[in-house]
Parts: C-alpha cells; structure tokens; sequence
C-alpha cells in the first residue's frame, strides 16, 4: 500500500596523502601493464593487494540483481560496498561531474572502454549502456565485477613455456596464436607452440576497488553518468518526460476546507458524491472499515453511517478499506462494490465484494457482502486499491505487485499471476463458478496458454494507486507507485506491458524478467524524487469547459503533498506544472457529479475542494 513507502559534501581535492597514494599506484600499475604484464604476476588474481586494487577500466560485467555483501575486505578507513551502493541507488547524481571522473586518472575507464558505439576496446562499448543495464546492474558491475562476468569478456590466463603468465581478455584465436587484449587496450599475441597452460579466470580482468578513490557523491555521479549512455531516441524520451525543475503557477489552485472539521474523518481514504443524492457525498475510512454518508445542509453538515463492514475486512495500520465503486445502474440495482484485505488463517487476500443498499439509498442493507473475486497475496505491501466501472460498464480493479520490494518474483511480468495488472470484470454475470465473467474483448481472452489470466486487461504495474477515465476522451489514467527513484503517470490502453519491474519510470530496473523483443509502455511523466515519494492519482479536470484547467490531468503526491496539472498528445508530456500544495497527505481525489474536483486528506481526516477560479494554468 502506499502508505509503507516510506553525506557526505562533494570535494574535488585529493583526500590527504592516501587518495595520492592510490593514484600513483593505480598509474604505476597501468605502466607495469603497458610495458610486460608484470604487474600482474606480483600479486595472483584474487589475492590483490587493497592498495592495488584499484580499477583501470569499467567493463560491464553484469549480472541478475543480488545482495551486497557485507562482509568485504577494505583498506583502512575505506566505507563497505554498501554504503556506495545505497547512495547510489538512493540518490541521483550529476552526469555532467560524473562523464569528468570518467576520463579521470582514478578510474581510468578510457582504458579499457570506447563510447562512440564503434567497439573494438579490451572492455565493452558503452554507447548504450543505460539502454542495456539497469541503475542496480551498473552499480554492481562496478563494486563487484567478477560477481557475473559479461559473456564475451572473461580473463583468459595464460602461462607460457617460459614462465610468463598473460591474461586478458581473448579477442582472436587461430591454430596459429592467440591475441589477449588487456588494461590500456594493450595487445599481446602468443604464439600456440609457446603455450603451457591456458585456462579462465572466475576473477575479471577489473579488479575491485574503485570506489575506494572516491567520495560517496562522486562514485554516484560515475554511475549517473553511465546511466545517459543512451540511444539518442531513447535519452530523449527520458528527458522529455523526467523533468529536472516543474515550474509552479504563478496563481495556484485553492485547497478549501469542504466540512466542519467537528466532522473530520478517520484516516479517509476515499470520496466520492453519492450517485443519486443531491449534496451527499460518500467516505470510506481505512482502518476503521466504514463508510459515511456526509450531508451538506443549510444548517450545518450532517454525517450517518452508510455501510459498517469492519468485521470483513482486516485492518492494520496500513491495511483495511482501500476502494469503492457504485454500480453504473446504482439508482435502480442498489449494488456497489469494496476493495479490502482479507486475512483467513495465515493467508493474505484481497476481495471484491458486492454489497447493496436499503431502497432509500442512504444507507447499506446489512446483508452480508457476496464475494466476487479473492486474490491471495504474498506479502503486506503493494495490494493495489482502486476500482472503478469504465465506459463500457466493467469493473476494472488496480492490483499491486503484492511484494516483497522491487517484486523479485516478477509478478508484474508474470501473465499467470493477477498481481501487477490492471483488472477488467463482468459483475453482471457469473460463469464457471467465479463471482463474475470475463468480458471476450479482453486481450488475453483467447490467449492459447489455459494457464494465463483472462482477467488481465494490462500488465507491467507496480502499485497502481488510483486511476480514473477522462470523461471526454476515454483515456484511462493510472499513477504508479514507484519502488526507488521514480512515481509514474500514465495511460493504460488494454494488453499493454507497462514495464514493472523491468523498467521504473523511463529507465531500467532491472533485466531479470526483462524479455527481448516485450514492447514496454513508458509513462506520460516519472517524477524524480525531490519532486515526491508515492504518487496520487486523480482526474481529468472537465467541470469547466471556459477553465484555462478544462482538459489538464490533475494528480499529487502522498508526502510532499504538492498537486501536479499535465497535459499530453499522443501520450507524450506536453505541459507539466506544480498547481499547488495541500494542507495534508493526498490519499485520493474525489469528484463531485458536475466534474468538481475534491482532495482527500489523509492525517488530518478532511476533505478539500479544489477552487480554481481565480487559477490559471500556464502553458
């Protein structure tokens, strides 16, 4: 659920006499290579000094994300790998600085590598390593590069009738000689006849340490760097729809109190005006599992209970109530629809139940709920929590990865699984002994694997917090909760892969579940972290076709509590601008039944109405 996502200064001297130490090691090494190999033969693969352990190229040599070791052996007052790799992953880094350190006498990485896309260096080519690799693999590939070495690019040793031991990377074998390409793009051929003993080293030609040059700032400013080495087409869209700066509007939306707050609510979590009454609007509380009628009158509001559905429902102070969804034929049907967890035994679930109201509407029948579909789950985290009809009157349900963090099982990649995805149901009807259908115009309807889930209307999500169709266009908006960098925004048309977790926001996450040739659907925008840590989806704003708003997506952020107004065509960023800040945490956005715009405000258990007439948005 979103509600769980929860240094040093940079310098630019040399870090007293050691740092110089390293360096004239690290040159005098590279000139023992250049002139013999020799260097190489003082201290064995695996058994180098920490002083000489300091990289002269930065092959990619990349593998499946696994965990940093802690237990690492490290000069004095050198920091543990994972204090670089956590800064890393937390923080951005400056590419500008970190292509400097790339050509920079601590690292070397010109030595080994080429950046034009040509090849041909002892290391590979990065002219698109941030379109190959993810932010977690570069990280790795630099503190521990012999952990999964890249195919093509193993040390190969050699010893030699004479006693010389060579290695480096093969390049060319012929029943003649071979040719070992080493540190510096230095290349040796030894001839066949005067080989002993030929053999490949489980350690890279890299060795580890590189990161003990340099500060915690500048090992991310490196990695930051490597992460642009990007096809042009590609660092474009990145650019385009991550913006650095969004500006602010000169004249912001208005945030006004919508009730008493004698009458605030309970950790709200959900808001909407009642479908048939005039001046009621409907609540739903998380964790106390209920939901309220709110009644503005003349005299004063009025709050009644409409539906109590605690003993249903388990509840913990990130779990319980999540969403609710009238029927499209409410006023004649009676039936609305929850979204809550459910814990039977030591199993995790999330429901969909139908309940119905009394025939004056005001109020839920008392009857049990009828469960329409059980989703078990893995973990606490990540359970999605919209539903919403569309259009067509099918019921679409927002499911989260469902956990742990970073989704390691790839369930959002996973066709047989229901996590991940974004649902689409028929509730009018039931087959094959499930609470529902399955509309066949779903895109896996006739998938020729029986094991795939029907229900999948699209796929590639992470934790889809709130999403709603654009009444005008039908586009079908979905705001992403992202794992460590980025919160996405988007439009989700049906059998579409959205990425997760192989990609957050517009880059890599990770090639573990990643599939050559998968079309993966980037967002509208990813917001950075200084901008917010867990996105709040909401709606197109259409109550006002004279609004200078008429048209603009409007959405938040749960922490920073900012509002964000975007416009696109054809799915790509057009105008992005920060419209405002809430008073409390954005849990949700409501409407009213003339297209207002409502903030649900989570801490402090009120309701805001978006006031937007003396705003103006700016293109």
């Amino acid at each position: 659920m979103k509600f769980q996502k929860v240094g040093e200064s940079l310098s630019r001297e040399l870090r007293s006499g050691r740092e110089l130490w390293l360096q004239l090691v690290s040159i005098a090494r590279l000139v023992g290579q250049c002139v013999g190999w020799r260097a190489v033969q003082t201290y064995p693969q695996g058994t180098r000094s920490p002083l000489l352990s300091i990289a002269f190229a930065l092959p990619l040599m990349l593998a499946a994300p696994s965990v940093v070791q802690a237990a690492e052996v490290k000069a004095p007052g050198e920091k543990p790998l994972r204090e670089y790799h956590e800064h890393a992953l937390r923080h951005e880094g400056n590419p500008g600085r970190g292509r400097a350190l790339f050509h920079d006498p601590r690292t070397l990485c010109m030595q080994c590598h080429s950046t034009d896309g040509k090849g041909g260096s002892t290391g590979p080519d990065l002219y698109s390593a941030g379109d190959k690799y993810s932010r977690e693999d570069l990280i790795r590939s630099v503190l521990e590069p012999s952990a999964t070495i890249m195919m093509g690019y193993s040390t190969t040793i050699v010893e030699t009738r004479s006693g010389e031991r060579i290695e480096g990377v093969l390049k060319a074998a012929s029943d003649r000689e071979l040719v070992l390409s080493g540190v510096g793009n230095i290349t040796r051929r030894v001839a066949r006849e005067m080989i002993k003993e030929q053999r490949t080293s489980p350690v890279s030609i890299m060795p580890s340490g590189l990161q003990a040059a340099l500060s915690l700032e500048e090992f991310t400013d490196l990695i930051a760097f490597l992460e642009t080495m990007k096809q042009p087409e590609m660092r474009l869209a990145n650019e385009a729809g991550t913006p650095a700066a969004i500006q602010r509007l000169s004249r912001p939306i208005i945030l006004r109190t919508f009730l008493d707050p004698v009458h605030r609510f309970d950790h709200p979590v959900w808001f909407q005006e009642h479908p048939v009454l005039d001046g009621h609007f409907v609540v739903a509380e998380q964790t106390n599992a209920l939901l309220w009628l709110l009644e503005k009158r003349a005299d004063g509001d009025r709050k009644t209970v409409f539906a109590n559905v605690r003993k249903e429902v388990f509840v913990t102070e990130t779990e319980g109530l999540l969403g609710v969804a009238f029927h499209p034929r409410f006023a004649q049907n009676r039936k609305y629809y929850l979204m809550h967890e459910f814990m039977e035994g030591n199993q995790r679930s999330m429901i969909i139940a139908e309940r119905s109201a009394r025939e004056d509407l005001r109020s839920d029948l008392g009857s049990p709920s009828r469960p329409v579909l059980k989703i078990d789950i893995a973990t606490e985290v990540h359970h999605g929590g919209g539903i919403v009809f569309g259009p067509d009157g099918f019921l679409y349900i927002g499911m989260g990865d469902s956990g742990p963090q970073g989704d390691p099982l790839g369930h959002g990649q996973d066709l047989h699984s229901l996590s991940g995805k974004l649902l689409r149901i028929d509730v009018d009807r039931s087959e094959n002994g499930a609470g529902y259908a399955i509309p066949t115009d779903n895109p896996f309807f006739r998938h020729p694997d029986p094991a795939v889930r029907r229900e999948i209307f699209a796929y590639g999500l992470r934790q889809p917090w709130r999403f709603s169709f654009d009444p005008a266009t039908g586009d079908l908006w979905v705001a992403d909760v992202g794992q460590d960098r980025f919160e996405e925004v988007g439009i989700v048309r049906s059998g579409e892969n959205h990425g997760w977790n192989v990609y957050e926001g517009f880059e890599l996450y990770s090639t573990r579940h990643r599939t050559e040739q998968m079309a993966y659907l980037p967002p509208i925008v990813s917001f950075r972290r200084r901008h917010g840590t867990s996105v709040t989806g909401g709606h197109v704003s259409r109550a006002d076709p004279e609004s200078t708003f008429n048209g603009v997506y409007i959405c938040g952020d749960f922490e920073s509590r900012r509002l964000w107004g975007i416009t696109q065509r054809n799915r790509t960023l057009q105008v992005i601008r920060e419209i405002g800040t809430s008073p409390a945490k954005l849990v949700a956005f409501g409407q009213d039944r003339r297209g207002g715009l409502y903030a649900v405000g989570y801490d402090l258990g009120m309701i805001y109405k978006l006031d937007m007439s003396d705003a103006k948005f700016e293109p």
